[in-house]
């Protein structure tokens, strides 16, 4: 054991009505977040028909 070793990436309190919960945690933010796919076009020439498949 050791006297006031502390991370603050380690979730804390969430006991009674403290205001502090565990939700401030790194490990938390994975329950709030979604994976998301975003396609960028990067280049300036015209396309024909986006919708043809290559």
């Amino acid at each position: 054991n050791t006297y006031r070793a502390v991370s603050p990436l380690a979730p804390f309190g969430g006991h009674g009505l403290s205001g502090h919960g565990r939700e401030g945690g790194a490990n938390a933010v994975l329950d709030y977040t979604t994976t998301k796919t975003v396609w960028l076009r990067t280049s300036d020439e015209p396309i024909d028909d986006p919708f043809v498949m290559r």
